[in-house]
């Protein structure tokens, strides 16, 4: 027996396995899981609402459940069959309904589809325990669902005894519940765990629906982007924040997710704004539509409108949480009093630049970053409809439970953005509140202001991580935003581009080089061959040339443009990284259609799957950490098997 366990620890643990029995039982159990294939882990990142999208390439795993069928059934059914098995498995209820309007021997095609789902999910769970595997199936239809997977449909013994449990289920009028079961348990089977490295808001219409599907996820993890540390800034309160959420909404006639999402009443911000706006055609603030944006001309304006106002509010807001915030170091991006009302121009370093609007009615040149009563009135308004939001907290609830800023996970560190660097590659030191912080130890302190933004008790603690959560949106030195500065006031105003400008931070500069990703994986205590960064938060631009393959294979960034309004420059339609028990693969996505032409056309997101590193040997649980994990409760009992031999814990028999 290890002479330095705590016999204090092996009684609590006694009291959970209280005979030798039972400890050996479980011993045997962990040893043999410690022996399977490792689960697949699932690499996304940078949704920005696009839910249509999201759906698919999680019904699909990718691309994997299809490389399933094709394996199953590419010398027994015709690729349109196999299509619309994989069709099936993706939308049950939505195929489903087709067919029963189609097909006239119904009975045959629910016997055919069983047996053919039933092997699919048989393939799908052979790296699962079968305790595993009985918590992912529906609890109607476990037992059944057991005995057709656990049985060999060619062996005569067996094979009446299977073929009546299929017709008692057709019979008893259960067939589709049963088929529709088994797709969502492929489904589940097929991604061990899901990894979100951030921007689930923002640019697309279903954030609040994509949220939804992951606080119900099964294995979920998430990394929190820039703009999803907004939207949290929001919640819990920052009126800059919801300035720049609402802001960045109005900018892309973005309005379901506030709206029908989350009730955000917007109509005190439209009366304000027909009312201040009127005679304002708000040219410079016309959203940005894409090419199925069905919006009527007086939609447009009244968006234009209520764009502006909120523009301007934002620029007050962030002014006066820049003065009030001196250790910032962020003055230089007030830029209000820097305008000649009169003149309508700005001087910026300098340098006098003609501004494209030059209607500030609510701007009083003495006193720029003052809110109007009215601008008040609308702050505050809509502050409460953020902050006492139900359905909104609960997502927020959710991005806490199962999000942080980095995660190490199986040999891969797992971050949305950037991790500060100095020109010569260092590590760079960043002051929070009179202490200097760099590497793993800033992730860290800075996940913990994230939090205390929402659970410190000490009001002075809670308003600065409030107020950081606007810094980690748009701060020079925020690891999840590295640049210099975000040119959102010269890019509205400004026709000189040279002023849109913003400087990448160093990381992005250098991390193309092995050495750099190295010395940050070490950073974190990550080193090995088989080890990674994985990263989104800046688009790879495929039509250029790019390769989201980075520093000799020790980066990957998977932002491949899920987002509708990125897809021009990236050429593609996202990434998936997928991590399995015989390596690391890269999907490359095309642009989604839709949910209908996918069911009834059986039209599939293409994608193109390639192999970065594929092991010599299966990887199996006992490499893992959650394997680490299981090895260490093994010993454990072990010495607690000691510990009753030797009489010094007593078995309760």
């Amino acid at each position: 027996m290890n002479p330095d366990v705590d016999l204090k620890y092996l009684q609590l643990l006694a009291k959970s396995f209280p005979s030798i029995q039972e400890a050996s039982t479980e011993i045997i159990n962990l040893e043999a899981i410690l022996n399977l294939p490792k689960g697949t882990e699932h690499f996304i990142s940078d949704l920005h609402g696009e839910y249509g999208a999201f759906q698919h390439v999680l019904r699909n795993a990718s691309g994997v459940i299809k490389s399933k069928v094709e394996l199953l059934f590419s010398n027994t059914l015709k690729e349109s069959e196999r299509q619309d098995l994989c069709t099936l498995i993706y939308y049950p209820e939505e195929k489903l309904k087709i067919v029963r309007q189609t097909e006239k021997e119904i009975n045959d095609w629910y016997k055919i589809t069983l047996i053919h789902v039933i092997k699919v999910c048989s393939m799908v769970s052979s790296k699962y325990t079968r305790s595993k595997l009985r918590k992912a199936l529906p609890k109607e239809y476990s037992y059944i669902i057991q005995e057709l997977m656990h049985e060999s449909l060619n062996e005569p013994n067996k094979q009446e005894y299977l073929y009546a449990i299929i017709a008692t289920i057709i019979s008893t009028g259960r067939a589709e519940h049963f088929i529709t079961a088994i797709c969502y348990v492929i489904q589940r089977l097929t991604i061990d765990c899901l990894h979100v490295i951030g921007d689930i808001y923002d640019r697309g219409p279903g954030a609040h629906l994509i949220m939804d599907e992951l606080c119900n996820y099964h294995n979920l993890t998430i990394q929190w982007g820039n703009h999803d540390l907004l939207w949290m800034g929001a919640a819990a309160g920052n009126a800059a924040c919801m300035a720049n959420v609402l802001r960045i909404s109005l900018r892309y006639a973005n309005l379901r997710t506030l709206e029908d999402g989350y009730g955000i009443n917007l109509l005190p911000l439209a009366t304000f704004a027909m009312e201040t706006y009127r005679n304002d055609t708000c040219t410079q603030f016309k959203p940005k539509l894409n090419s199925c944006s069905d919006i009527s001309l007086k939609e447009i304006k009244l968006i234009s409108q209520m764009h502006k106002a909120m523009a301007i509010i934002q620029f007050k807001l962030e002014g006066a949480l820049i003065n009030k915030r001196a250790e910032f170091k962020m003055s230089g991006r007030n830029l209000l009093h820097h305008v000649n009302y009169e003149k309508g121009t700005i001087t910026i370093d300098g340098r006098e630049y003609p501004l494209k609007d030059r209607d500030f009615q609510t701007v009083d040149p003495a006193n720029p970053y003052e809110l109007t009563p009215e601008e008040k009135e609308v702050v505050n308004v809509l502050l409460h409809n953020f902050t006492n939001n139900p359905v909104l907290l609960r997502h927020i609830r959710c991005l806490l439970s199962r999000g942080s800023l980095y995660l190490i996970r199986n040999g891969n560190l797992l971050f949305h953005a950037s991790v500060p660097l100095n020109e010569d590659g260092s590590l760079k030191q960043v002051d929070i509140a009179g202490t200097k912080y760099k590497g793993k130890a800033l992730f860290d302190k800075i996940e913990s202001i994230v939090r205390n933004a929402f659970f410190a008790e000490d009001s002075a603690e809670k308003e600065f991580a409030k107020d950081y959560l606007w810094y980690l949106w748009c701060g020079p030195y925020s690891p999840s935003f590295d640049k210099d500065k975000m040119t959102t006031f010269e890019r509205y105003q400004i026709s000189d581009k040279s002023t849109h400008t913003e400087t990448n931070g160093y990381y992005t500069k250098l991390k193309d080089r092995k050495d750099i990703c190295e010395m940050i994986l070490h950073e974190f205590g990550i080193d090995g061959e088989h080890t990674h960064i994985i990263n989104g938060h800046v688009p790879v631009k495929t039509l250029k040339g790019e390769s989201p393959i980075k520093a000799e294979g020790k980066l990957f960034v998977i932002d491949g443009g899920y987002s509708k309004a990125y897809q021009p420059e990236t050429g593609i339609a996202g990434y998936t990284l997928i991590f399995n028990s015989h390596g690391l693969s890269l999907v490359q996505h095309e642009p989604f259609s839709s949910v209908e032409e996918a069911v009834r056309y059986g039209t599939d997101i293409k994608s193109e799957r390639r192999f970065i590193n594929e092991y010599k040997e299966r990887i199996l649980v006992r490499d893992t950490d959650i394997g680490a994990s299981l090895k260490q409760q093994s010993a454990d009992l072990k010495d607690l098997l000691e510990a009753y031999r030797l009489g010094l814990i007593r078995q309760q028999i």
